[in-house]
């Protein structure tokens, strides 16, 4: 009996932990409202024909079309924020560099997929996007990861418009816990047991299943649509009534089947059927 009440004593404290493990920052949803009213337009819109991805083309294409924006920031060897997302430069710029192992200067070299389009500056996207729609932040964790948050904080803090960040990397949120609390944060994740990448197996299950979230203490849990029925994020949602945010998104039959789960959604590829706004 006495072995039976420690196991059921050691089970409950499991339980228990995990639970705590789980739990994101709840308290902030009313500033995720701005995101909720409009489909956010991945990598700005575009075709990758004559407007490439994460390109003044594409950001200009989204506002004026009144669509939030999601955008990746990088940074170069000489400390120059860019907007882009590959680590290597191979499918965008046919070049086998890779981005932040080279300077600004060299990266003006190339253009976007064979278009008059470069990679831009960050400022630029910010100066052309003015507040007009409101920005997802994604900071890479290729290259010097923090100081890409470091950098992006400075010139945030400038920017008079709605935004938050995200990231696959819970460093960079507990970064902006540590240093900026008051910007909205955001834990990327997905089922890597589903999609592996190269990280060590302990670093895929933590990860998939937000047991970091007690540390960096999340605003918003943006997850892969494939997956909204992993366990962990499931609980996660429901228990703690976290936001979340649904990427991403490739045609109107994945949407309607994502709003069940997700207040927010990030697409490309096609246009959004309008009929009643994102939160209907």
């Amino acid at each position: 009996m006495i072995c039976l009440a420690v196991l059921l004593i050691a089970l409950a404290a499991s339980a228990a932990l995990y639970l705590l493990c789980l739990r994101p920052n709840n308290g902030r949803q009313g500033r995720m409202k701005p995101f909720e009213e409009t489909y956010i337009a991945h990598r700005g819109l575009f075709n990758n024909n004559d407007i490439p991805e994460n390109s003044m083309a594409a950001f200009a294409k989204a506002v004026e079309a009144g669509y939030g924006i999601e955008l990746d920031v990088q940074l170069t060897t000489d400390d120059r924020l860019v907007v882009f997302h590959d680590e290597t430069l191979a499918r965008m710029c046919s070049d086998p560099g890779t981005l932040s192992e080279l300077s600004y200067a060299e990266l003006c070299r190339l253009s976007l997929l064979d278009t008059e389009e470069k990679v831009p500056l960050f400022r630029d996207v910010l100066e052309l996007v003015n507040g007009s729609v409101p920005l997802i932040v994604e900071i890479k964790p290729e290259g010097r990861c923090i100081q890409t948050a470091r950098f992006a904080d400075e010139l945030l803090r400038r920017y008079r418009g709605v935004y938050c960040v995200e990231s696959f990397r819970p460093s960079v949120l507990l970064w902006y816990k540590r240093n900026s609390p008051d910007v909205i944060r955001g834990q990327l994740s997905t089922d890597y047991g589903k999609d592996p990448d190269g990280r060590p197996w302990w670093q895929r299950w933590l990860l998939t299943n937000l047991l970091l979230n007690f540390l960096t203490r999340p605003d918003f849990i943006a997850y892969n649509h494939k997956y909204k029925n992993q366990f962990s994020y499931t609980l996660c949602r429901t228990l703690y009534k976290a936001v979340n945010v649904a990427w991403t998104i490739r045609d109107q039959e994945q949407l309607e089947a994502a709003r069940d789960a997700f207040q927010v959604f990030i697409f490309d590829s096609f246009l959004p059927d309008q009929t009643g706004g994102p939160s209907r």
